[in-house]
């Protein structure tokens, strides 16, 4: 497996189909959108003109889409991947999508004898383009054998976590709990700034604690304080995330009131903050009574 097909080059596409351009492997890519794959031709990946001329030609097809509808298109859809590949073929999906919609794909994937792991991404577009990313992983044994060396050139920290679909389930927990952590860190931070405590010395101080998490290690001081707000991550994004997270409780019956509110505050937010807004803006969020 030494060709790799990158579909979708946007903040995580482009920086993984580098990474694997890095690590020795020759890198296609295609995207929807006129001349991004085009633009990267002078750093080494090469251009396809569509879904059908990538797939074709790539022994690894790595998606990095926004949705599930996208990814079905991309997949089921006419010209797609199941039309154009060859047997032996394996698609690894790093889209944070939705588990039954990734298990219909890996079952018509299966129909043409091409494999599929689930492997959403967590690190960020700075993770992408370093190789620093941290994956879960969702397929059989062999699947996943079979594209680690490929994935071990693009990300630092991979956990195979059970079959097809598994990887997005923790994928969307992952998500849930970092809502979870900003909204309870902004209550935090609001409370100790009530009483003259100063937000960055708070931050430090938790991060030292027990009451430590992803906000107070990485987004209050990355993109926070410093008001900067640039992770490369959209408010858009994340409410679909919560809004995956929401859907699965639901659908699993699961006792979940903290993150239930944490979803429907995310969900009220959207009122208030736009959807191409970094996802850290969520902190400045107070609800109106």
């Amino acid at each position: 497996m030494k060709t790799v097909g990158v579909i979708g080059l946007g903040n995580m596409g482009r920086g993984m189909a580098l990474s694997l351009k890095r690590g020795g492997y020759t890198v296609l890519g295609f995207d929807a959108a006129p001349g991004v794959a085009e633009r990267l031709q002078e750093e080494g990946v090469s251009a396809r003109a569509s879904i059908a001329d990538i797939t074709r030609d790539s022994d690894v097809l790595i998606l990095s889409l926004p949705t599930s509808a996208i990814v079905e298109e991309v997949v089921l859809g006419h010209g797609g991947v199941a039309a154009s590949a060859k047997p032996g073929l394996i698609v690894v999906d790093t889209t944070t999508a939705e588990p039954n919609s990734t298990r219909k794909v890996a079952a018509a994937l299966r129909e043409v004898k091409v494999g599929m792991v689930d492997g959403p991404v967590s690190g960020g577009p700075k993770g992408a383009a370093s190789a620093t990313m941290t994956m879960v992983l969702g397929g059989s044994d062999e699947d996943v054998a079979a594209v680690e060396p490929i994935l071990a050139v693009m990300s630092a920290k991979r956990v195979h976590v059970g079959p097809v679909g598994a990887g997005h389930v923790t994928k969307i927990i992952n998500n849930l709990l970092t809502g979870i952590h900003l909204l309870a860190t902004s209550e935090a931070v609001r409370a100790a700034e009530s009483v003259g405590v100063d937000p960055g010395k708070l931050i430090e101080a938790l991060s030292g604690g027990s009451g430590r998490n992803s906000a107070t290690l990485t987004n209050y001081p990355t993109w926070i304080l410093n008001n900067t707000f640039d992770s490369g991550f959209t408010m858009k994004l994340m409410r679909k995330d919560l809004r995956l997270a929401m859907d699965l409780l639901k659908s699993q019956g699961v006792n979940a009131p903290i993150a239930v509110e944490a979803g429907r505050l995310w969900a009220e937010s959207a009122q208030f903050i736009g959807d191409a807004e970094d996802f850290n803006r969520i902190v400045q969020f107070v609800e109106q009574k």
